[in-house]
């Protein structure tokens, strides 16, 4: 056993290139990644790049203290969010701070104002009846066609139908077009009453008090004006999807845009509004395991609003394809766009299709936001001119630049030729940042702002720290009286207990730091948990084997005055020998 150790430590430490290797490979690949990415540099934050930084207080109404909690926080954020991009900034941060505020950080290049206009108003949500849509590009939307059984053909969009008063269910007449969604989430197949209906009064579900909204036949039965509109509309256009239907009144057709599961955008010409967003009293995200219909969007309507919901979808339920939808409009955008075979009467409604637990939640907080009882205060509005932050970038790459400059000026003066191992990790670990930071940037949306370079700056002292201590370890050795070769191997074990242990401290303080504060403090956070991973990762798989590999060289192994392994400068003690023992005396038989 001790022999079959002894070959496997020997042949570990012998091949340090494999390690080498591996490091210098993933730094290639990853510099080809953010090459190929075509984002060469960190994207940078607000504070540093300039632009518009909103806060926004949360103001429930009178009695609804209540509804300041996560969850609609965490809906009005969303909302925001949509709104944002589409004025078409792709860079804005939109979060909450606290349990009241929401900050909004737009970059620069953005009209400031509109930003706070848009984002500073309730969003609305309206139920509208479908006049005409088609794909934004020209052409008809997809349907699927009608079996002779009355059964219809699995095309992945949006049915709807109500259950009889005996549990049957009705086949669908007419066809959808394809169901717009504002992420390009799946889309719903099927909406229908989860509860019974109740009798009308002439005791046939689908009659209604009161006539519902008229709606026409076709993109031909609307004005001239939005004919002319609906012809002019691109919807593959961000800026053109912005501006559609501006300005319409709930009363007023108008023209939307959304878009389809393929991905695709539709464009569409909408009749008055038939029921309002806060009719909705709650929609919920639901795993109906009963049916196997899987994630659904259970709505609850108000009184006013199931009785308007009845009478629409009694009123849809007469017509043709697509005059047989009704589309969900948030913000003049489509986001869904159901269609109907006869009244939903009972209140309550399902909307079931391809949804997953995450699509499902989404859908689910756009229907409640029509309902939410908070509006915003704008409680502060800075803006970060684009100088003021170059200045800011600038200052903090000099203060890192000193600082880094004085770690090299102390690693030469002190370690002398072992300075060359550390400055080069260093070089490596700075590379593989820079790189890491560039490719977050598109993919989760990090931004650096003046924080996260203080976090960076940071880190040099704590990867400075981790070679510190394995090359004191190795030096210790040495002072033993061992050669540098066993002193590398020997100091290593004992080096890499500590670093781990030094370096899984600084990580958790890093997490707990950015679990618990919110804002620019998490860029900190951020940075130093990331550099930290970094540090492992280079002492492991660089400085180590490098080390290894320069034990070899005579310049070190020999112990040069300038290598900073000089035995006699470290005052290291005679080299182990071991003494003979006294051999035991000889008894001679006396004669």
């Amino acid at each position: 056993m001790a022999a079959l150790k002894k070959g496997k430590n020997a042949s570990a430490t012998s091949k340090p290139w494999r390690s080498l290797a591996l490091i210098l490979i993933a730094i290639v690949a990853l510099t080809g990644g953010m090459f190929a990415s075509g984002h060469t540099t960190p994207r940078l934050g607000i504070d540093l790049a300039g632009g518009t930084s909103i806060t926004l207080a949360a103001v429930p109404e009178a009695g609804q203290e209540s509804a300041v909690n996560k969850t609609n926080m965490d809906t009005a954020v969303s909302i925001m969010e949509r709104r944002v991009n589409g004025l078409g900034v792709s860079e804005a941060e939109v979060q909450t701070q606290g349990t009241r505020n929401i900050i909004v950080n737009i970059p620069k290049g953005t009209n400031s104002k509109q930003a706070r206009e848009q984002v500073g108003t309730t969003a609305k949500l309206y139920f509208r009846p479908v006049v005409a849509t088609e794909l934004a590009g020209g052409g008809a939307a997809p349907t699927p066609s009608a079996t002779g059984d009355g059964s219809e053909q699995d095309s992945g969009k949006d049915k709807a139908t109500e259950e009889a008063t005996d549990g049957s269910s009705p086949s669908a007449t007419g066809s959808p077009s394809a169901s717009a969604t504002a992420q390009g989430r799946a889309v719903t197949d099927a909406l229908k009453a989860d509860e019974t209906p109740s009798a009308s009064p002439s005791g046939k579900a689908g009659d209604t008090a009161e006539p519902a909204p008229s709606v026409t036949g076709g993109a031909s039965g609307a004005d001239g004006t939005l004919q002319a509109q609906y012809a002019a509309l691109d919807c593959t256009r961000e800026s053109v999807r912005a501006k559609a239907g501006a300005g319409a009144k709930a009363a007023d057709s108008t023209v939307a845009c959304g878009q389809n599961s393929q991905g695709q955008w539709q464009k569409y010409i909408l009749g008055p509004a038939a029921v309002d967003g806060t009719d909705v009293d709650e929609a919920d995200a639901v795993l109906n395991t009963q049916t196997g219909a899987g994630w659904t969007v259970t709505m609850k309507f108000s009184d006013g609003g199931a009785k308007k919901f009845a009478d629409i979808t009694g009123q849809l339920a007469q017509q043709q394809s697509p005059q047989n939808q009704f589309a969900i409009v948030l913000d003049n955008e489509v986001v869904s766009d159901p269609y109907v075979s006869q009244a939903l009467t009972g209140g309550n409604a399902e909307i079931s299709g391809n949804f997953n637990q995450q699509s499902a939640q989404e859908l689910a907080n756009m229907l409640s936001y029509g309902a939410l009882p908070l509006t915003f205060r704008e409680d502060s509005v800075t803006t970060v001119t684009a100088a003021l932050g170059g200045e800011q970038l600038e200052a903090g790459l000099i203060a890192g630049a000193i600082g880094l400059a004085l770690v090299v000026l102390y690693l030469l003066v002190y370690y002398r030729g072992l300075s060359f191992i550390a400055i080069v990790s260093l070089l490596i670990s700075a590379a593989l940042t820079y790189v890491i930071m560039s490719l977050l940037g598109p993919t989760i949306g990090f931004a650096l702002n003046l924080p996260a370079v203080c976090g960076a700056i940071v880190a040099i002292g704590i990867t400075a720290d981790s070679f510190i201590v394995f090359f004191e370890r190795v030096r210790d050795e040495i002072r033993e009286g061992r050669s540098l070769r066993p002193s590398v191997e020997r100091a290593w074990p004992r080096a890499r207990r500590t670093i781990l242990v030094s370096d899984f401290v600084s990580f958790l303080a890093a997490a707990v730091l950015f679990v618990v504060t919110v804002g620019k403090v998490q860029g900190f956070a951020f940075t130093l948990g990331l550099t930290t991973v970094l540090d492992v990762v280079v002492v492991f798989f660089f400085t180590k084997p490098l080390l290894t590999l320069m034990a070899r060289r005579k310049f070190f192994s020999s112990g040069h005055k300038w290598s900073g392994l000089d035995p006699k400068a470290l005052g290291a003690k005679p080299p182990l020998r071991r003494t003979r023992r006294p051999s035991a005396p000889v008894l001679t038989k006396e004669a």
